[in-house]
């Protein structure tokens, strides 16, 4: 005969809530150990010191050049002759090498001059050199593509 045992037999449970607490735990952990072994990395920066010189206003170092119909070449609005085209180079290269250029050619001005105004930039040592560039206007020209 079976005798009844006066406490009562309780079955095993899981909880999951503890287990969820300890994973969570575990995940934090893992988080900040991987954070403190990752190195921030940035660019270095020379920034400005307020001691340094400042510079000369005089000293230009932007120069614009256009090409027109015929082969004319304009120095910021001033018209220059072919010949003097290379010497002006020349000097702006001797008064600041880091001189910025920038050519814009007239819709009229042939392609072979706005090549050889390219040639004496480049020969007369600046390498700075941007190109202005405008999208060709709707008015039907021949052999131009409106814009969409």
């Amino acid at each position: 005969m079976r005798i009844p045992s006066p406490i009562p037999k309780k079955h095993a449970r899981i909880e999951i809530i503890p287990l969820i607490d300890i994973m969570f735990f575990l995940l934090a952990s893992f988080m900040m150990v991987s954070l403190s072994q990752t190195h921030m990395k940035g660019i270095r920066v020379n920034l400005p010191s307020p001691s340094s010189a400042p510079t000369d206003p005089t000293k230009k170092d932007y120069v614009a050049i256009r090409v027109t119909e015929g082969n004319l070449i304009y120095f910021d609005n001033a018209p220059m002759n072919d010949d003097q085209v290379l010497p002006r180079l020349y000097e702006l290269f001797k008064q600041n090498p880091e001189t910025k250029v920038s050519i814009s050619a007239e819709q009229q001005a042939l392609h072979g001059d706005v090549i050889r105004l390219l040639d004496r930039v480049r020969s007369s040592g600046l390498t700075k050199i941007g190109y202005q560039i405008k999208t060709a206007q709707a008015t039907g020209a021949p052999g131009t593509i409106p814009p969409p």
